[in-house]
């Protein structure tokens, strides 16, 4: 299976990912989003900062607690560049 890269012009964002769970849950903040998704809260620090990238099993429990499709998800994590073509 071939790895899927970020389509021309886009940027890993996973703060957008992070603040749309956060939003959808009607989250206080990043401590109450690691009980939430059960991980130790330098987990979701390490991965606000690009340190650690979001991985298969986090996304899956992003999914689980979210109702955000994988799909959907995954889209969240690209910011398209300002003079991307459309």
């Amino acid at each position: 299976m071939p790895i899927r890269r970020l389509p021309p012009g886009a940027q890993y964002d996973p703060n957008r990912v992070l603040d749309a769970i956060i939003a959808r849950l009607r989250l206080k903040n990043d401590a109450a989003l690691s009980r939430v998704l059960e991980v130790a809260p330098p987990v979701i620090s390490k991965i606000r900062h690009n340190t650690l990238p979001i991985g298969a099993t986090i996304l899956l429990r992003m999914h689980e607690v979210s109702d955000f499709s994988i799909r959907e998800l995954r889209a969240l994590m690209v910011k398209e560049e300002a003079g991307a073509a459309a």
